[in-house]
């Protein structure tokens, strides 16, 4: 028989350790302290609005036609070049005119027999008339050769309305101007076989000419037909002035943008196809007080926008929706979301969580030379202190 006998105390010490270490190999790690960062802040204030939005424009003419032929043929002469200045009936471009000449001769052929008919049918009415006029023929047969001669009439009258459509058309052989102007394209060349109503030549038209430039959809709003709009040439140091006439109902199905056309006045004769930039006075809002952020301060929050506000007490970060206007240079127009005197992060925004504790950040040049001129002004003043009884010295031995 085995006796039972107790563990020793030394047992039962380690025991308690190997269970003890065990436990606490077991339970979950504590998690780590987010680190304190420190962030560079400023405070939230109203600042004048500084830049001008403005708009590459070009300047095109207020009418500009494709002029094309009405019949088709084949190309034969093409005087107009690209920037040729043109009258009103000057000639442009011409068609070989053979099977036109071809076609206005078979009409005045059918214009003869159709004469002919009706002469005949003439000649029959007056002879049937003088036979009416004797009793040797009933009235009813009269009427017959009447309708006869009307219908070699209709048929003459046909003739002579086809005669001269063609005739017309063989004047359509030659392109002429409408207007005094200037040639700004050419789409067809010499031995070209076009069709009728394809363009040949583009000639701008003279007179009144527009700035157009093209605006997002934005700012489309705020431009009102008849706002004034300033206009610096690009070539010289030249400004001029004019008015919003036109702005597209629809945007470019490319750039999704808005086409908007300045009327310049008629005595402002600038270029075709000359580069200005266009400052319109609706969407200039330089001097106005406006809450500005630099663009790093921004951060994406889903579809917002949002910066990191600073809890002064706490010490502690919060996201901020705002809701941004346009740009002003390389900062934002803030339109809501701040108030002034909040402290807004600007910098290290993508590294923050909410609630996170942060420091300030101060610059360490600006503490070295804050340091470097505390030490010269502490080994400064023992040298003013030792100088002031020997300069006071100085004085009375100068006074007496």
């Amino acid at each position: 028989m085995k006796i039972f006998r107790p563990p020793s105390r030394l047992a039962r010490l380690g025991l308690t350790i190997a269970v003890v270490a065990l436990l606490v190999a077991c339970s979950k790690p504590a998690a780590p302290e987010q680190p304190v960062r420190a962030v560079k802040v400023m405070t939230v204030g109203v600042q004048p609005a500084q830049a001008l939005l403005e708009y590459a424009a070009e300047v095109k003419p207020r009418v500009e036609s494709r002029l094309a032929f009405r019949v088709g043929g084949k190309l034969i002469a093409r005087p107009a070049e690209p920037g040729l200045r043109v009258q009103a009936g000057q000639l442009l471009a011409q068609l070989d005119p053979q099977d036109l000449k071809l076609a206005t001769d078979a009409a005045r052929a059918q214009v003869a027999a159709a004469q002919t008919s009706r002469d005949l049918a003439a000649a029959d009415f007056r002879r049937y008339q003088s036979l009416k006029e004797q009793n040797f023929i009933s009235g009813a047969e009269l009427e017959r050769r009447a309708t006869t001669l009307k219908a070699a009439q209709a048929q003459l009258d046909v003739a002579q309305a086809q005669l001269a459509a063609q005739g017309n058309q063989g004047s359509y052989a030659n392109l002429l101007s409408d207007v005094s102007g200037v040639v700004t394209a050419v789409l067809a060349e010499r031995g070209q076989v076009v069709t009728a109503g394809s363009p040949v030549v583009q000639v701008a038209q003279d007179g009144a000419r527009d700035v157009v430039f093209a605006v997002p959809e934005d700012k489309l709003a705020a431009l009102k037909i008849g706002s004034d709009a300033l206009i610096r040439v690009w070539a010289s140091s030249r400004s001029l002035t004019g008015l919003v006439r036109e702005v597209a109902a629809s945007a470019d199905p490319v750039t999704r943008t808005f086409t908007v056309k300045v009327a310049l006045a008629a005595k402002d004769d600038l270029p075709l196809g000359s580069t200005v930039s266009v400052l319109p006075a609706a969407l200039q809002h330089a001097g106005a007080q406006v809450i500005k952020l630099p663009t790093s301060a921004l951060r994406q929050q889903g579809q917002d926008s949002a910066v990191w506000v600073l809890d002064a007490p706490s010490m502690t970060v919060r996201s901020q929706t705002v809701q941004v206007v346009t740009a002003d240079g390389n900062d934002v127009v803030i339109s809501g979301g701040l108030l002034p005197g909040m402290l807004v992060v600007t910098a290290g925004v993508h590294v923050l969580t909410p609630g996170q504790k942060v420091t300030i950040y101060k610059e360490k040049k600006a503490l070295a030379l804050a340091s470097k001129a505390q030490t010269a002004i502490n080994s400064a003043a023992p040298a003013a202190v030792a100088a002031a009884p020997a300069a006071s010295a100085g004085a009375a031995a100068a006074s007496q």
